[in-house]
């Protein structure tokens, strides 16, 4: 849209493009504004896309964009989207994070799109609030931002703040946003539109592939994974485990046996060492610390599991390019093995 083009009346959304964003959230937050605007048949929102300097940036998949103008000439906004993807860490320098400042003392909506959640925490923009972000980066958001009360739920509509997950996620957030401004039948008529069978709401979590991986009607099987998720840093023991979700120690094992090819203990012990890898690639935490954080008594001992995993020291992993970097998440280490 031109950035020229604007309505008095309209909602303006600058959305500000990092380096190797996510082309599936960002459009999946702009494109609902579209079709509000058609099926409307006025001009109900208005949009201006900005990098820092005004350059073109490249998406994750490669594809480049060119911007509509630089952050600094944007003009008045009502809502801002930081939209991130890879390498948000190395994105944003000190002008990117005062001008989102500026925009917070102007009392601009600030919306964090998949890892855009990050720059605002490096901003001191979230602190206080609640907020969420992509599922594989909640580990390193909460290790170094602790002044912000974390979710793991798809979307976060705090105050002035808003944060969701990645995909397809922030077309649900925004269709929260149309419903609250337009009215639940505009935002279900763009729903219908995109072929989107319901709009989630914040009470939907970011994961469930478990849950659908072994069936509904394994509630023992899919508590006693989420205990592990809940208790990195102090594992449970495999008694205590099976206690917990009141069945016996055996008929756990063969619950892990049967729906998930292996005992519950590599199960606890491969999710620990995720969760450390996330930790490795996401903060500056040393690796003694991400050691005693996800569970290991010993440094020797957590780097002996490490590489027995993926193939590699924790120290070498930090030092990696991100596209040498090997799954991270257990579907996809279970899917290569």
């Amino acid at each position: 849209m031109d950035a020229s083009v604007t309505s008095p009346l309209a909602l303006r959304c600058g959305f500000l493009l990092l380096p190797r964003y996510s082309m599936i959230a960002f459009s999946s937050m702009l494109e609902p504004l579209r079709m509000a605007n058609q099926i409307s048949g006025k001009r109900l929102y208005d949009w201006v896309t900005l990098t820092a300097d005004g350059c073109p940036v490249s998406a994750s998949n490669g594809l480049t964009t060119p911007p509509d103008t630089d952050m600094e000439a944007a003009g008045r906004l009502d809502m801002v989207c930081v939209c991130g993807g890879l390498d948000v860490r190395l994105a944003g320098d000190r002008k990117v994070l005062n001008w989102l400042t500026r925009q917070s003392r102007n009392r601009v909506i600030l919306a964090g799109i998949c890892t855009g959640s990050y720059l605002l925490a490096r901003a001191g923009l979230l602190d206080g609030y609640r907020a969420t972000i992509h599922w594989e980066n909640i580990a390193g958001l909460r290790e170094e931002f602790p002044a912000i009360n974390s979710s793991d739920e798809l979307f976060v509509m705090d105050r002035d703040r808003y944060t969701c997950s990645g995909g397809i996620a922030p077309i649900d957030m925004i269709l929260t946003i149309i419903s609250q401004q337009h009215g639940i039948e505009l935002a279900a008529d763009i729903s219908e539109e995109f072929i989107h069978d319901r709009i989630r709401s914040t009470n939907d979590q970011q994961r469930n592939p478990l849950k659908l991986r072994v069936g509904l009607g394994h509630t023992k099987l899919v508590e006693a994974v989420r205990l592990m998720e809940a208790n990195i840093e102090e594992p449970i023991s495999p008694d205590e485990l099976a206690g917990y979700v009141d069945i016996s120690r055996r008929q756990l094992e063969r619950l892990f046996r049967k729906y998930l090819n292996c005992v519950p203990s590599r199960y606890y012990l491969k999710l620990r060492l995720i969760r450390a890898r996330q930790l490795i690639l996401q903060t500056d935490m040393s690796v003694t610390a991400i050691a005693m954080g996800c569970g290991f008594a010993s440094t020797p001992h957590f780097s002996k599991c490490y590489r027995a995993l993926y193939g590699r020291s924790p120290s070498r992993e930090r030092h990696l390019p991100v596209s040498h970097a090997g799954a991270s998440t257990l579907e996809d280490q279970e899917a290569a093995e």
